[in-house]
């Protein structure tokens, strides 16, 4: 799914080409060639990095596979790499990557970042509320799509559900709040999805709900709420920082293939500031383009941030997500993961390094 959302906006980048695909999944190759025919299909990842005339690459494929990709790519044609979130899953990875000389522009595909309503939110937070003390994220929402081979059901591929799921609001957090995590405590399970699937014989463990507390260095604070059986909510993200001076929010509607027809238009991107004095909600809508939703789910934001990758890839932009912002947001989605199976709150350093975490599969 992820990979045919980049195929369509890619389409969409003036000047831009898909020019090789490696897709090992029959179904996904046939619709994947119909969105890019004049691409190359390759068996194998070693036969895409032989095609000439590459300018940059791509994975989008899942999660427990990127650290390895990555690797391999680096070590035969590191050209400048846009690669989907989660960067890695496993705790022993934080190293391995953050040794890596990749050579080339190194890109995490953070893509919230570029929703037109969370930008404007990003853009305006500090100076409306005065400084940030507070910053809510709430995603109310559907449950874990089908993946191919079901990878995505068990914590083992995926990293656990704050990892997978939520490294795209601890990567908002950092970015928000300009500032790094020192504590984070958190509650999460399993209560109401894939209970009754089975796959080999074995039940999903991917947990649909949590909250996450995050103590930030320098005092303020945040909170993640997400709940994965919530899809009848009319916004599907509601970002919220307050600070001395004011409120300010951002409402954001799910895709808009799941909004039900009968209900008529989806909801457009609202941005709400409220000042303690005077008093007096100010709402603004933040629309996106039309043609944009329809080339994906994360309104809009994936053709923004391949259009500013295109402009590292063609000389002229810098990296905007980097190597260090992806493992950030793993490094707090591993640690709020522990907190929940432990009860105990967890401390990050300086460099982003968890006291203690175990495994993203350890359920002691």
């Amino acid at each position: 799914m992820m990979g045919q959302e980049h195929l369509r906006n890619i389409a969409l980048i003036e000047g831009a080409q898909v020019a090789a695909i490696f897709e090992p999944d029959a179904g996904m190759r046939a619709q994947a060639q119909a969105l890019a025919p004049m691409a190359q299909f390759h068996d194998t990842l070693d036969s895409l990095l032989a095609t000439d005339k590459l300018d940059a690459l791509l994975i989008a494929s899942p999660n427990y596979l990127h650290v390895d990709q990555i690797a391999r790519i680096a070590a035969s044609r590191p050209l400048p790499l846009l690669v989907e979130k989660p960067v890695f899953t496993d705790p022993a990875h934080f190293d391995t990557l953050r040794a890596l000389d990749y050579g080339a522009p190194l890109w995490v595909a953070m893509e919230y970042r570029y929703m037109p309503p969370v930008a404007a939110f990003v853009q305006q937070a500090q100076q409306v509320t005065g400084g940030i003390k507070m910053l809510s994220i709430r995603e109310h929402r559907f449950p874990f799509l089908p993946k191919i081979g079901d990878w995505n059901r068990f914590n083992r591929n995926t990293g656990g559900t704050l990892v997978e799921k939520c490294c795209h609001f601890f990567d908002l957090m950092r970015l928000i709040m300009k500032d790094n995590p020192v504590r984070i405590m958190a509650s999460g399970g399993q209560d109401a999805n894939h209970l009754d699937e089975r796959y080999d014989g074995a039940q999903p463990d991917i947990w649909d709900n949590a909250y996450v507390i995050v103590d930030f260095a320098r005092g303020a604070r945040a909170m993640l709420e997400l709940c994965m059986f919530a899809e009848g909510a009319r916004y599907q993200e509601e970002i919220t920082a307050v600070g001395p001076d004011a409120r300010i929010e951002c409402l954001v509607p799910g895709p808009g293939r799941f909004w039900p027809a009968h209900l008529g238009a989806p909801p457009i991107p609202q941005l709400i500031v409220s000042p303690r004095n005077p008093k007096g909600p100010r709402q603004m809508e933040v629309p996106v383009d039309p043609a944009l939703l329809d080339a994906g789910d994360h309104n809009g934001s994936t053709f923004y941030q391949h259009a500013r990758f295109a402009d590292v890839v063609r000389g002229r932009g810098k990296v905007d997500v980097s190597l260090s912002d992806g493992l950030w947001a793993v490094q707090m989605g591993l640690a709020a993961q522990h907190s929940a199976r432990t009860g105990q709150a967890v401390r990050l350093n300086a460099d982003g390094r968890i006291d203690t975490c175990a495994p993203a599969n350890d359920t002691a």
